[in-house]
């Protein structure tokens, strides 16, 4: 997924906040993923065997939100986030997301570590 580049917005973390029942997420795994068997898949976003559902850390909720806090991961079904918006906090620099909160698929408290969900597209130009 594309990222707008631009030198990174200048954020407080605790005026950030997103609208409504919004999800805004950060640490979205878009580069090449290493598995815990040690096997590396190669960046595949943009391309049909990429489409695969994505984990990512929530950074902000909106005020009517209440299924998701801040620092728990979710899963969210692909494609359905938006472009990133990179920004610098007190924490370093982060690329932000606004995710579908309907198409959340897991949650978890704890970072889920590698991931190894395989895409069972198939790339009909790969040789």
């Amino acid at each position: 997924m594309a990222t707008l580049n631009h030198d990174a917005y200048k954020v407080n973390r605790n005026s950030f906040r997103a609208l409504r029942d919004d999800v805004i997420v950060e640490e979205m795994a878009f580069k090449e993923r290493k598995l815990q068997s040690g096997i590396i898949l190669l960046d595949d976003d943009g391309k049909g065997h990429g489409i695969r559902p994505r984990w990512g850390k929530v950074y902000a909720i909106g005020p009517d939100q209440t299924d998701v806090v801040p620092g728990q991961w979710i899963m969210v079904a692909h494609g359905r986030w938006s472009r990133g918006v990179k920004i610098e906090d007190e924490n370093g620099e982060t690329t932000i997301r606004k995710v579908d909160n309907k198409d959340i698929l897991l949650l978890s408290d704890e970072d889920p570590g590698s991931d190894d969900t395989i895409s069972d597209a198939i790339d009909i130009y790969q040789r």
